[in-house]
């Protein structure tokens, strides 16, 4: 039987992290034993399907050290005597001398606290993200003397310092990561290179069913009763370019007819609404925030047209490959994205999409503008996306991947326990 992994998270659970909720379920399906540690405490309002099916157990360690002293102060007074401790502070001081931040501590304290409180049997870490859930993984695992390891997405593997990473893959036994570009650039900070490996989430398609054949649908601009229906769905952060896409909307002819709904909440939605209502974009916009994954599946289905402006911010983040992009492809809706080469392992420009250069507005209206008006071409390109995605993206061959890595029988890691409660989710969706 594989060993007790504790799974550590930034925040638990995270609308917008379904691709680590759908991972979690599916190895407790295939057997493995988890537990939950979160960073931070759950800040959104509503759950996806698959947070309900989940059976791991979940502590929250303090998110700010000062908000339970006590709690950090009885954890340190138990771990200092701990064999292992004058290591744990030789490389904790060590990375304070290049990040002297708060942050820095408060990891530490969160170390100690997961140390102290570590649910009974587990034998392994894993981190998900390789900035802040790694720190306090490895910080762990050197004071419990535990193996561990760890999955890197997007802005985890462009943020977080190169000194930092050669240190966490130093310490590390394997590392996955969803694109290739993230691979090469972390398997050149490694050891070895072999120590990480690409791996594609990919989607749970028991959660998103391939839809009743779509209409082909006759909306092309020309009808303001009947306007061309647009979709994004992302937080509002800088990464996702929505301010590009608004410059884009801007652009687009006056009396072509279209309307935008946006999904997903973010720091800077408030900022956008403004912008748009600066544009003279207003009205042709609705703002959701973030929705569950059967709100997310309905408003796939009622689009014509997907579309995601990801731009690499400022501080060097930007999209690993979107798992939205996924899910639009799955629901049979062609995509116009911009050319990174995440998105250009899912999206090939002109078969499943068009993809444009990033922080490019005119382009970007230019390709919207183009779909909005072919109706015909949206019907093509979708039937495209969706094979390819079924095709190349299921998330069973990750699963497979992983079941392996974390000791799961041969048997178990083969096949997939059909339980109920997610067949009654398929269902439903």
């Amino acid at each position: 039987m594989a060993d007790t992994v504790a799974f550590l998270l930034k925040g638990y659970p995270r609308l917008s992290e379904t691709f680590i909720a759908q991972e979690i379920r599916a190895l407790e399906e295939r057997g493995l034993d988890i537990r939950i540690v979160s960073l931070r405490h759950p800040t959104d309002r509503s759950l996806h399907p698959v947070h309900r099916e989940i059976r791991a157990p979940v502590l929250y360690l303090p998110e700010y050290l000062h908000h339970e002293p006590w709690r950090v102060w009885r954890a340190w007074r138990r771990m200092r005597r701990h064999p292992r401790y004058p290591r744990l502070l030789q490389a904790f001081m060590a990375d304070l001398r290049r990040d002297r931040t708060r942050n820095r501590l408060r990891r530490l304290g969160q170390a100690l606290v997961l140390a102290a409180e570590m649910p009974v049997g587990v034998k392994r870490l894993h981190a998900h993200f390789l900035h802040t859930p790694a720190s306090v993984a490895r910080y762990t695992a050197l004071l419990l003397d535990l193996p561990w390891s760890g999955s890197a997405h997007a802005k985890d593997i462009w943020t977080t310092p190169d000194w930092e990473k050669r240190e966490k893959l130093a310490s590390l036994d394997w590392l996955v990561t969803c694109t290739s570009e993230g691979r090469q650039h972390l398997a050149a900070l490694a050891p070895t290179p072999s120590k990480v490996t690409l791996v594609h989430h990919g989607l749970d398609f028991d959660r998103f069913p391939t839809p009743a054949a779509r209409r082909q649908e006759r909306r092309d601009g020309s009808d303001e009763a009947q306007p061309v229906r647009l979709l994004s769905v992302g937080r509002a952060v800088p990464k996702k370019g929505y301010e590009v896409l608004l410059a884009a909307l801007a652009r687009l002819p006056q009396g072509l007819a279209w309307r935008l709904v946006h999904v997903g909440g973010g720091p800077l939605k408030e900022t956008l609404q403004r912008e748009a209502t600066r544009l003279g974009l207003g009205e042709r916009i609705e703002w959701r925030g973030a929705q569950p994954q059967e709100r997310v599946i309905e408003a796939y289905a009622a689009a014509d047209l997907f579309v995601l402006a990801s731009v690499i911010a400022a501080d060097g983040d930007r999209d690993g490959l979107p798992n939205v992009l996924m899910e639009a492809l799955s629901q049979g809706l062609p995509v116009v994205s911009s050319a990174l080469p995440g998105i250009g392992e899912l999206v090939e420009d002109g078969d499943q999409g068009l993809l444009v250069p990033p922080g490019d507005p005119a382009a970007l209206a230019a390709a919207l503008e183009r779909l909005i008006r072919d109706p015909e071409r949206r019907h093509r390109l979708g039937l495209a996306g969706q094979d390819r995605v079924r095709r190349d993206f299921d998330m069973t061959q990750g699963i497979d991947w992983l079941s392996r890595r974390f000791g799961l029988a041969p048997s178990l890691a083969g096949e997939t326990a059909a339980a109920p409660a997610r067949a009654a989710a398929g269902a439903r969706s």
